[in-house]
């Protein structure tokens, strides 16, 4: 039987033990267009500080699909992964975020503001499906409802091929989706070390350093000694797990040093996003794919 392609670049990328690029990116199709040829293995659609714009987002879905790459690629799945990133915090809970989101093709949710056990439980729960009681893998209980037609066609596989994979990984080893919960704030700095032993299922965690220094009384400067001793521990934790990590904030001037600190997903200043992705590429020795 042939080895069946791993459809999301991101955990492509970590299962080849090689840092993920990626951006956040407004929900519009002019912008999706102009991240369909690049060497990204993700896009994040902004829809945290930007509005919930369903119909934006399936429109920028179909936008990022590059056909020509596709067919040239051997893989149905378009290149640059698809996320989004939802606008409630996680004390929100509004899971029907995720579940639109994903029904319309998404590969990942990132969960902003996630502080406690209960709010991590609910952002990975949001993104399964139910499943009978005593199942392997059974907690976090999925409370997805079950709408996957468009989302199969989008992926471009059947539906039994999409109830396949349609889980969390590395949760489920065949899952292509990722639930990435943002630590921003000190709770949950304090809380971290508790989610990632009970909620199993967390894909990544995505240092918000924006809120984050501001917490700490030093807003947006992120080489201060209060910023990277919190992003420092935050690592140490996610290490501890074996949980993958990520930072915002990436330029062509701090790539270097992210990617010695051991970040296994960085995301390039939209601003200067090109350059500092050419020059992650090259320093991590690897090519998109």
């Amino acid at each position: 039987m042939a080895e069946r392609l791993r459809l999301n670049s991101v955990i492509r990328a970590f299962e080849a033990k090689v840092p993920a690029f990626a951006s956040f990116a407004t929900a519009d199709t002019g912008t999706a267009l102009s991240y369909s040829d690049t060497a990204y293995d993700n896009v994040v659609f902004e829809m945290e500080h930007q509005p919930w714009d369903a119909l934006a987002l399936r429109d920028s879905l179909q936008y990022l699909l590059n056909r020509k790459i596709i067919a040239d690629s051997g893989s149905v799945a378009s290149t640059v992964t698809p996320f989004v990133r939802v606008p409630a915090n996680g004390s929100e809970m509004n899971q029907f975020l995720a579940k639109q989101a994903l029904d319309m093709g998404c590969y990942g949710v990132v969960w902003p503001h996630i502080a406690t056990l209960d709010e991590a439980r609910a952002a990975v729960a949001a993104c399964r499906y139910p499943r009978p009681k005593g199942s392997p893998n059974y907690e976090p209980a999925g409370l997805r409802g079950d709408s996957p037609s468009a989302a199969a066609r989008y992926w471009g596989i059947s539906l039994n091929d999409y109830y396949d994979r349609a889980d969390v990984w590395p949760l489920d080893p065949n899952g292509e989706i990722l639930a990435v919960l943002m630590i921003e704030d000190v709770d949950g700095i304090e809380n971290l070390d508790a989610m990632l032993r009970n909620v199993p299922g967390i894909g990544m965690i995505l240092i918000g350093q924006g809120d984050l220094s501001r917490v700490l009384g030093v807003p947006r400067q992120y080489e201060h000694e209060k910023v990277t001793s919190a992003t420092a521990e935050i690592r140490a934790i996610c290490k501890k797990h074996g949980v993958m990590v990520g930072r915002p904030q990436v330029d062509a001037a701090n790539i270097e040093a992210a990617l010695a600190e051991g970040y296994d997903y960085l995301m390039p200043s939209p601003t200067r996003s090109l350059a500092a992705l050419d020059k992650g590429l090259k320093l991590s020795k690897r090519t998109k794919g």
